[in-house]
């Protein structure tokens, strides 16, 4: 499925419709170039999972853990030299456990997900319009 988004509002509105299909366990692998729109797209994932805080990249810390309806585990693995630093900080507990797992940069250590994680790519068209697009969701999503 692909859709486009031409604002940071509409990228946060389609996360918000993922999110109310999304359950326990439920990985996503998030890829796209900087400046995409990846954290628009957790934001509105965690607002559809009821999560109040304020949601940001997890740059520095690989992962940013929220409480809402079901924990949502936001990973940023962009910066990481090496895998075995998620070993480190209790990746498949993660992945495995019981909240939702989205990961930024995905694709950067993909050999770690499991076979039913979601894959949503973002590519920029132009400055405000992305092409969103979702690999591996067995639900309907209606956009």
């Amino acid at each position: 499925m692909k859709v486009k988004s031409n604002s940071q509002e509409m990228t946060f509105e389609i996360g918000l419709k993922i999110a109310k299909l999304l359950k326990k366990g439920d990985v996503i692998s998030l890829n796209g170039d900087l400046g995409a729109g990846k954290t628009h797209l957790v934001k509105g994932i965690a607002k559809g999972l009821e999560v109040h805080e304020d949601i940001t990249s997890p740059t520095f810390t690989i992962v940013n853990e929220y409480d809402g309806k079901m924990p949502l585990y936001h990973f940023d693995v962009y910066r990481i030299s090496d895998i075995s630093e998620l070993y480190e900080i209790g990746f498949e507990e993660y992945i495995y456990g019981e909240g939702v797992s989205v990961i930024e940069w995905g694709n950067l250590v993909e050999e770690l997900l499991p076979d039913y994680t979601i894959k949503i790519n973002i590519r920029i068209l132009d400055d405000n319009t992305r092409e969103i697009e979702i690999l591996n969701f067995n639900k309907e999503l209606i956009l």
